[in-house]
């Protein structure tokens, strides 16, 4: 059972997104019941590769009320759980240039954490202005249908 905690509303908008990816997250105690409690922004979140590692980069997680000493860093750098071989492919094509590593979405899967990581190609202005055309065109249709 999948259950989305949080999503990054302009990863679709600000990208072509041709592949995803899920990860598991490295998180402490405290973390996981400020998610729980759905206080968990991933806007300005990105993603890297680095030493053969995967880290999650300014993912906001508030600190839990009741967590006192143990709170760590809203902001601190995450390490991303994926296997060897995806970490080399996902490497790999992230050399390309113009090619990124978003953050789409954080969900709890079978009591787990897992984010998904969107491999993807910054659009330009007009390929935005595309998209929002074709989406006002699809919806005035499906409107005029029924």
């Amino acid at each position: 059972m999948i259950k989305i905690i949080a999503k990054k509303p302009t990863a679709k908008h600000n990208y072509t997104i041709t592949e995803t990816i899920e990860a598991g997250i490295v998180l402490t105690g405290t973390e996981i019941k400020s998610i729980r409690a759905g206080k968990v922004n991933l806007k300005d979140s990105y993603a890297s590769i680095e030493n053969g590692e995967a880290f999650i980069y300014s993912m906001h997680i508030s600190p839990y009320e009741h967590g006192n000493i143990y709170n760590k860093d809203p902001l601190r750098t995450r390490k991303l759980l994926l296997n060897k071989r995806e970490i080399f492919k996902l490497a790999g094509m992230i050399k390309q240039k113009g090619i990124t590593l978003v953050p789409i979405s954080l969900y709890f899967k079978n009591n787990r954490v897992k984010i998904e990581l969107g491999i993807g190609k910054g659009k330009k202005l007009y390929d935005k202005r595309e998209d929002l055309k074709k989406r006002d065109s699809e919806m005035y249709i499906k409107k005029h249908m029924n």
